[in-house]
């Protein structure tokens, strides 16, 4: 039976690999984002290619009352969504008290709060029919404090934490929240971020194959993916816990700085 998924973040990386696999696999879409022009490309180029419906949202999730306009418009379009992927976010390298605070509360109010509402929004509707999947994009930047990213460190650990109590809370039913954690990742995330210019992201992954693993492991109702990590970043991941948070810190310091 013919799946449709919403995807927020859509017209670029991992998103827009997300809403390609999904339409090769003959699932139709909501595809939401700030830009209409992208929006409208991408629309004409997954329905030529893959003979799909695609519905196009414009909408900036980082302003009040967006998310609810946006499930007011999928329930007035009589469309049912079957798949939730939470993409939308950005980050921002700085000092916090040198940063822009409205780009950091901008930040919050869409890797948090627009998260959050949208999730509870369709979860409502999943539940109710016992079926439906979310997959929340995160980071494993989720996993530790980030001096340099202090913000988008601190809402990756909410998504994380968010998504695998409500992956335990749904447990009696047929509903599955998956929490993907992407490492680097070749998207125009880095360039906006100004992460791109640091050792972090001096090998990162691509971003079809970061969501190809997440919309499996969504598939699959697994509880959280780890995608995009090459072997010695695997390694020091399981080492970050037996290490002095002091030293954490400091190396997580250093891998912000721009070359």
């Amino acid at each position: 039976m013919k799946k449709t998924a919403l995807i927020t973040g859509a017209t670029s990386g991992i998103g827009e690999q997300l809403a390609h696999i999904h339409a090769e696999k003959g699932g139709d879409l909501v595809i939401v984002a700030r830009s209409s022009d992208t929006l409208q490309e991408l629309k004409k180029d997954l329905e030529s290619t893959h003979g799909i419906q695609v519905t196009v949202i414009e909408k900036d999730l980082s302003k009040p009352e967006a998310v609810a306009e946006v499930y007011q418009q999928v329930s007035d379009a009589g469309i049912t969504v079957d798949y939730l992927i939470n993409n939308a976010g950005f980050g921002g390298l700085g000092k916090f008290n040198e940063r822009d605070i409205g780009q950091d509360v901008a930040m919050i109010n869409l890797n948090v709060t627009a998260l959050t509402e949208l999730t509870h929004y369709f979860l409502q509707d999943f539940v109710a029919r016992d079926a439906g999947k979310i997959l929340n994009v995160s980071s494993t930047a989720s996993l530790l404090p980030g001096p340099g990213q202090a913000v988008y460190y601190a809402t990756k650990a909410y998504v994380t934490s968010f998504s695998n109590a409500l992956h335990e809370e749904l447990h009696d039913t047929n509903v599955t929240v998956t929490n993907l954690m992407p490492g680097a990742t070749a998207t125009k995330f880095g360039e906006v971020s100004g992460m791109d210019k640091t050792a972090l992201f001096k090998n990162p992954a691509s971003a079809r194959s970061v969501a190809a693993a997440g919309y499996q492991g969504m598939l699959d109702g697994k509880v959280d993916v780890i995608a995009g990590l090459s072997v010695g970043q695997k390694i020091t991941m399981k080492l970050l816990p037996l290490l002095p948070k002091k030293v954490v810190l400091k190396q997580v310091r250093k891998m912000q700085v721009v070359d």
